[in-house]
């Protein structure tokens, strides 16, 4: 899996993420509103918060998980709400989202919204990682990094720039040039990015 995130929109209608490409295309042909449920865009905050509400009101784990995040930054007029927003982490999670359990990680590494527990929080991001998430694979990749662990971190390094993360090749080029990994391996990291990107 590529991170999306850096190449597409969400929408909120349906909660699936569209390529600005694919976005692009859709307008090209005279699609004005969403190309996957055909709803039309929401104007202004209420109407986005109703939007994703509803999809809460039927479970949907990425609807949950964006709430969360919205409450964790108080966006879309929202007041900022940390503990509500680990409280939808935990629920999004349970029914399936990886970012969940991405957001659950960085809450209890960082103790936000909850008592610090770097354990849980790696915990947490190794669940993510194991599911198929970039970001909490680049967040092992740190944590290692902080412990000194510096061949466990290159392997997480190289596996997320493998799925297209391009803020993983920036620790594995610290760790060629100090004189922790090869040349291949940082040739391969390079590779890897740069097969994934060409993918999308």
């Amino acid at each position: 899996p590529l991170p999306m995130h850096e190449h597409s929109a969400f929408e909120l209608c349906c909660m699936k993420r569209i390529c600005y490409g694919c976005k692009m295309a859709a307008v090209k042909r005279g699609i004005d509103d969403c190309p996957f449920c055909r709803t039309a865009y929401p104007c202004g905050d209420a109407e986005s918060l109703a939007m994703v509400q509803a999809r809460v009101a039927k479970k949907d784990p990425d609807a949950i998980n964006f709430l969360g995040e919205k409450y964790y930054h108080g966006l879309i007029g929202l007041q900022k709400d940390v503990r509500k927003a680990v409280a939808l982490w935990e629920e999004a999670a349970e029914l399936g989202s990886i970012r969940a359990l991405f957001n659950l990680g960085g809450s209890y590494d960082g103790g936000y919204g909850v008592q610090l527990d770097k354990a849980k929080g790696v915990e947490f991001y190794t669940k993510g990682a194991m599911q198929g998430c970039v970001l909490s694979r680049y967040a092992l990749g740190q944590e290692e990094w902080e412990k000194r662990n510096h061949e466990r971190a290159l392997r997480h390094f190289l596996i997320s720039a493998k799925m297209g993360l391009k803020a993983s090749l920036e620790p594995i080029k610290q760790m060629f040039f100090a004189g922790l990994t090869t040349k291949e391996q940082y040739a391969e990291a390079l590779k890897g990015y740069q097969d994934a990107v060409e993918e999308t």
